[in-house]
């Protein structure tokens, strides 16, 4: 709790916010004390509601109703429905964000004010003085607050989607009937409700449904917008083929791309704010025989950081990638085709790993998670900002862990070297198709043998598979070479399950993902053949006598367990 904060509560009538939340029956004794307990072990650097929100046994909203209850002040939700958008600017907008206050209108010389800390009496009174207003207070959470003034006050170069979805008609999305080929035209049509709506519903809906991509594709007198969710294409909706060329230069103008420019590729980014949180995209555009395809990439930093084991891990594989990344120094890889979730593996792996008493940095290209204490580089490679001008830098930042984004030179692979071998910890991603070839790899790019071995602590190879569905999973007695072929890697199985599709799943039968991995650990035996320059082959000779557990197998061991179905893992790994 900072001074201003603990100052506050001793002026105002103290409440007690444990005894409070106990006496109303939202949380038990039980839980009180575990909370005080986790709160006192991390030095009481969080408040009790905080802690609390943070141990799910409270909503944050929960929390702040008790707490206004116990203040004497009116609780309020949607704020940004009721807040008068000129008395919004009434002060500056570091001091809204810095102090999360969203003042909502003024009645009679008297200034409603939103607060997400309801003792605070110097804060009221540093808004009377800055205003000559009297004030009254009711209170809001700090995410009500926060996402209230995004909507009001947006960044220059942050686009709100959410606010112009709620109004959104389908009738607008034929609007205009007709294409416009004159620049000046093109970016006024660009700029109307029907387009601004179009493509934040496009993003909207697109974040809603967890999807990663978003294809905009000109055909033949016709367009259609497919999204990419758990891995496979499906069309969204086709609008009027007419309302190509402004979705494109609308999606250019956010994005700060040229739209008189339809000759060349370009890219560019895209920061939105959607309910209240931040998503970033990724743009692409590039010519074609229709005109111009453009795709969004959806960063989504909610859904970037997962716990660890809730990836997929079987618990003998999760215990031994956790005493890899747990190793004081060297190299650990994490290796697998694009969309095959390495970095949100990686940074599981990082908030494992993240203490007060590491230096933990990384550089990235994208940033796609922000991690709270964890020091993160993004790449400016236009600039000359490259992953081997970022990593001799860091390398002279104290740092104990570092995760480097992919390795994608000589250069680079030569620096993760050199830190492995001056003690630090290097975790950094590799495209292989499978955890030995990474060895390989490293030595087709330049590292001699006999590094790779004195560094290589362990690499873990992963896919993604989709879940069957739950609502719609049910038994089936499948064709006998598939359950041979189940069987030959998990052992006799009373039945397999599939999804017969449904409303909720699309009819896909499939909901959500899930990882399959195999991991790596080099023995002395390995460490010795990689060192002499072994083969993949010989590689993999040597473990294949250690019993390693192939993606295959760990793939067929999930179908065994009901989790996907063989025609998944089949379709992401090969033997």
């Amino acid at each position: 709790m900072n001074l201003e904060h603990s100052k506050a509560l001793s002026v105002g009538p103290r409440v007690q916010v444990g005894e409070t939340l106990v006496s109303k029956g939202l949380i038990t004794n039980k839980q009180l004390d575990e909370a005080l307990e986790h709160q006192a072990s991390r030095g009481h650097k969080k408040l009790l509601g905080e802690v609390l929100v943070e141990l799910s046994f409270l909503t944050e909203e929960q929390v702040m109703e008790a707490l206004a209850e116990g203040y004497g002040v009116p609780f309020v939700t949607q704020t940004a429905k009721i807040a008068d958008p000129k008395i919004v600017e009434l002060l500056p907008r570091d001091f809204l964000e810095r102090h999360k206050v969203l003042p909502l209108f003024r009645v009679r010389g008297v200034l409603t004010i939103a607060v997400a800390e309801p003792a605070n009496l110097f804060l009221v009174e540093e808004i009377e003085r800055m205003t000559g207003d009297k004030v009254q207070i009711v209170a809001a959470t700090s995410a009500e607050i926060v996402s209230s003034l995004h909507a009001y006050l947006p960044a220059a170069n942050v686009f709100v989607v959410d606010d112009i979805y709620e109004d959104i008609d389908d009738a607008d999305f034929s609007v205009i009937e007709k294409q416009v080929a004159d620049l000046a035209d093109l970016e006024e049509v660009a700029g109307r409700s029907p387009v601004i709506k179009l493509v934040n519903y496009l993003i909207y809906s697109a974040v809603q449904e967890g999807a990663s991509d978003i294809h905009i594709e000109p055909g033949n007198h016709r367009l259609r917008v497919r999204y990419r969710v758990d891995g496979r294409l499906f069309e969204k909706l086709s609008p009027p083929y007419q309302m190509h060329a402004a979705i494109t230069s609308r999606i250019k103008i956010m994005s700060n791309l040229d739209i008189s420019e339809r000759r060349l590729p370009q890219d560019g980014d895209i920061h939105a704010m959607m309910e209240g949180r931040p998503v970033d995209l990724r743009v692409s555009t590039i010519p074609g025989k229709f005109g111009e395809k453009v795709v969004i990439r959806i960063i989504d930093h909610r859904s970037s950081i997962v716990s660890l084991d809730k990836l997929g891990f079987s618990p003998v594989m999760l215990e031994g990638w956790k005493q890899v990344i747990q190793q004081p120094n060297g190299v650990v890889l994490v290796t697998g085709p694009t969309g095959s979730g390495k970095s949100t593996t990686l940074y599981s792996a990082l908030s494992l790993l993240n203490s007060d008493e590491l230096n933990i940095s990384t550089v990235e290209d994208p940033i796609e998670a922000t991690l709270s204490c964890i020091n993160q580089t993004q790449l400016n490679e236009k600039a000359g900002f490259t992953f081997p001008v970022a990593l001799r830098s860091l390398l002279r930042q104290d740092p104990d862990i570092l995760m480097i984004g992919e390795i994608r030179d000589a250069d680079t692979a030569s620096i993760v070297i050199q830190s492995a071998l001056t003690g630090h910890l290097a975790l950094s991603t590799l495209h292989t198709m499978d955890a030995p070839s990474a060895v390989t790899r490293l030595v087709n790019i330049g590292i001699e043998p006999y590094l790779v071995a004195a560094t290589l602590r362990g690499v873990l190879s992963q896919r993604l598979v989709r879940k069957i569905c739950p609502h719609c999973k049910t038994s089936y007695e499948p064709d006998p070479a598939i359950r041979e072929a189940v069987e030959l890697y998990c052992g006799p199985v009373e039945c397999l399950y599939q999804g017969e599709g449904c409303s909720r799943c699309r009819g896909t039968g499939f909901a959500g993902r899930i990882g399959i991995f195999e991991l790596m650990i080099p023995d002395e035996g390995l460490l010795a053949a990689i060192a002499r320059g072994a083969t993949l082959q010989d590689i993999r000779a040597i473990l294949a006598k250690n019993g390693f557990v192939t993606l295959r197998t760990d793939g067929m061991e999930k179908v065994g367990g009901g989790l996907t179905t063989a025609g998944e893992v089949f379709y992401v790994t090969s033997l």
